[in-house]
């Protein structure tokens, strides 16, 4: 493969044996990365495990003239977190880039989901983030401690359901607002050691979306392909990112936006403490005068 913008680089991708994952993985390599593609090889919802959509992959990069391992842990957990991000050190002699996308679905109203559906899909999520997060972040503050510089990336994976909210994915949801926040800590925490934290928020028709209606007709209009959300990623991974840090993005399609955090609105205060009946004449007003949240796609008024 010809020279690109993360030539050399070493990067982890979690979830890349299918859809976005896979695209990131083939887009790094193509831009002269070095991958380690992680894949359980479950189904969407988390069940079964299989070593072949990884290798799958791995062949396919290989076969490009790129370099790629295959790697099948279990980034939810603390063992097959620190166990991946041990083979990219020990395979390529160390770790630039973290890609967190892993992640599985398992949709239901509140009322009808169950304590496992809430667990596993926050397990597999945002402690599998938060795991590979912690062993990458462990590795490159020790080489800080050791004298060397680092030029390193994180890119996690969270949501238009996290952020801007969808009925029947409360745990999905929940996980990924959790990621968008781990983001802008973990961005503020690892600065020192030489390391941007950034996330993107795509919208992608994947095995995770394909039966969704409204994504199959949007895909009719616009390029919901996974391969669109890539380059955006790759250039996160990039040498050329590193001014870029704590920040979420929206990709749908070829549209980027940067997306804007709760920021305080409206307030009132008074000279002592509020009593609850004079709540009622501030509250609404404060609520009035408030800008509306946002849609599912991320709008408002329609917009």
């Amino acid at each position: 493969m010809s020279q690109g913008v993360v030539d050399g680089r070493v990067v982890v991708v979690t979830g890349a044996g299918n859809g976005i994952g896979r695209a990131h993985a083939l887009a790094f390599a193509a831009q002269g990365a070095k991958v380690v593609v992680n894949d359980l090889g479950g189904s969407r919802d988390g069940g079964g495990a299989s070593a072949g959509p990884a290798q799958a992959v791995v062949d396919e990069i290989v076969a490009a003239g790129g370099e790629a391992v295959a790697n099948t842990d279990d980034i939810s957990t603390w063992e097959g977190a620190g166990h991946l991000v041990q083979q990219a050190v020990d395979t390529y002699g160390g770790l630039d880039v973290l890609v967190n996308n892993a992640g599985i679905l398992r949709d239901r109203m509140i009322v009808s989901m169950t304590e496992t559906d809430w667990d596993s899909v926050l397990a597999v999520h945002l402690k599998g983030s938060f795991a590979t997060l912690h062993h990458a972040a462990a590795y490159w503050r020790e080489r800080a401690k050791n004298g060397h510089d680092n030029d390193a990336r994180v890119i996690n994976t969270t949501s238009p359901s996290g952020i801007f909210g969808n009925p029947g994915q409360s745990n999905y949801g929940s996980a990924k607002a959790g990621i968008a926040s781990l983001t802008i800590i973990a961005a503020a925490e690892l600065a020192r050691y030489g390391v941007t934290v950034n996330a993107i928020a795509p919208t992608a028709l994947t095995r995770l979306t394909e039966d969704i209606e409204m994504m199959k007709r949007a895909a009719e209009s616009q390029d919901l392909t996974p391969e669109a959300i890539s380059p955006l990623v790759v250039w996160l991974g990039s040498a050329a990112s590193r001014e870029v840090t704590g920040r979420v993005f929206g990709v749908v399609g070829n549209r980027i936006t940067v997306l804007e955090g709760w920021v305080n609105g409206p307030g009132a205060s008074t000279e002592s403490r509020w009593t609850p009946e004079e709540l009622s004449s501030v509250v609404p007003n404060l609520v009035a005068k408030a800008a509306p949240n946002a849609d599912a796609l991320g709008n408002r008024n329609g917009a």
